[in-house]
């Protein structure tokens, strides 16, 4: 079978499913049954009819997988309804190995924004693509209204598979990147927003975050049971923190530092006002923490990703930028070693205050990094500087075996305070 197939082909596909109900079992005499006499019964055309029907859906499961494998990727949507059993296929990771083998599988970013009218999502493949490519879906049908308000405008984004998982304070949607269907799933046990969310094996961690309940629990998502459970209680609470994840370990970073119980029963105190130069590391499979680490040159946060085995820190001097990568990888010598890489192209004399905020994702070798809120032009010319070009959504390309930026291609004028994610699909 072909690497892919057109629609004529995908019509054959599925047609194979289910016998044609105009069929006729037996034809007229031909010459196949006036010889039959000198055939054996059980090689006669009437005796092998039946085993003739055998349909595509009775093919055992690996060579099933094979053949769907190869389908083009416009056609998955359709795959995915012809019946549960090549539904739960697609969702298998047999079926993401063979695809990946295939070719078939590309790192995607998305960058998704909430409006009052529903969300609005726009994807593009770096390197391979020359623009964004923009859908949007009434995600206010998913919850309810009152729910919905508010619930998203500080979303984190993670991805498992080809699905997207949109996490809000109240609510919880999971957006199917190949059919573009959403669905509510189960929202986290404790409200909040300004969280660090990671997915470590398959399933979703969040920490930190503010909101009526000031928790320090670290909640565990199951996408299969749609369940979340407090898997730990982090050592200290954070507000506004980015998450990551490298081999097995969840990264809390950055954020505000909040202290003790007195000082967020207070809700004020010089503690909650610094900004956090570290990070907190959170070892899933021995549900036990590492000791914290501290980003280099201080600093306050402000982006933050995982990439092939590092993690990766933007932090800001008021004046400059400084980026960083961690060696996450716990099985090699450099464990925790910190190393500083080039800076990102911004015009070096613009006060980066509050105005203006990142979002940074993985994509396979490459850090991509997003203006996500503010407007670097209203900085410009509050200093009195007159440059151009640099508005929300800027996206510069960081290429870590060359150790190069790069301009990216900017997202559309639609996507405002974006939230990023990287998929493979």
């Amino acid at each position: 079978m072909a690497e892919s197939c057109n629609s004529r082909g995908f019509s054959w596909l599925v047609k194979s499913c289910f016998p044609n109900p105009q069929h006729e079992t037996r034809r007229g005499p031909t010459l196949l049954t006036r010889i039959s006499d000198k055939n054996p019964p059980e090689s006669r055309p009437e005796n092998r009819h039946h085993k003739h029907e055998t349909t595509f859906s009775f093919l055992p499961d690996d060579i099933l997988l094979e053949c769907l494998s190869r389908v083009s990727p416009s056609s998955l949507p359709s795959v995915s309804l012809v019946c549960r059993k090549w539904s739960q296929l697609l969702d298998s990771p047999g079926f993401y190995d063979l695809r990946r083998n295939l070719g078939h599988l590309r790192q995607t970013v998305f960058a998704v924004a909430f409006t009052d009218y529903g969300v609005y999502a726009t994807m593009h493949r770096i390197g391979d693509e020359t623009s964004w490519r923009t859908t949007s879906f009434p995600a206010v049908e998913m919850v309810a209204p009152e729910i919905f308000d508010g619930s998203f405008s500080h979303a984190r984004l993670t991805a498992i598979g080809r699905h997207i998982y949109i996490i809000g304070r109240n609510a919880t949607i999971r957006y199917d990147t190949w059919t573009g269907v959403i669905t509510s799933r189960a929202p986290m046990i404790f409200p909040r927003k300004k969280f660090a969310a990671a997915v470590v094996a398959g399933k979703i961690y969040v920490t930190g975050g503010g909101g009526a309940s000031r928790t320090s629990a670290v909640e565990q998502y199951d996408p299969e049971t749609d369940t979340w459970r407090v898997a730990a209680e982090s050592p200290r609470r954070r507000y506004g923190c980015i998450g990551a994840a490298v081999d097995g370990v969840f990264y809390s970073i950055g954020g505000l530092k909040i202290g003790g119980v007195a000082e967020a029963t207070r809700g004020v105190g010089s503690e909650a006002h610094v900004y956090a130069s570290s990070m907190d590391l959170y070892d899933v499979e021995a549900r036990a923490w590492l000791r914290s680490r501290a980003v280099p040159g201080g600093g306050c946060v402000v982006a933050a990703c995982a990439a092939g085995g590092y993690i990766y820190v933007l932090a800001s001097h008021a004046v400059e930028l400084s980026f960083w990568r961690y060696d996450g990888r716990r099985k090699s010598g450099g464990f925790g070693e910190w190393c500083r890489m080039k800076s990102p192209p911004l015009p070096a004399q613009v006060r980066l205050d509050s105005t203006v905020r990142f979002c940074c994702v993985g994509v396979g070798e490459k850090v991509v990094l997003v203006q996500a809120v503010g407007c670097i032009d209203d900085l410009l010319r509050r200093s009195g500087r007159s440059c151009r070009g640099l508005k929300e959504g800027l996206v510069l390309v960081f290429d870590y075996a060359a150790g190069e930026w790069s301009r990216g291609a900017d997202l559309p004028a639609i996507i405002r305070r974006a939230a990023c994610v990287c998929v493979e699909c």
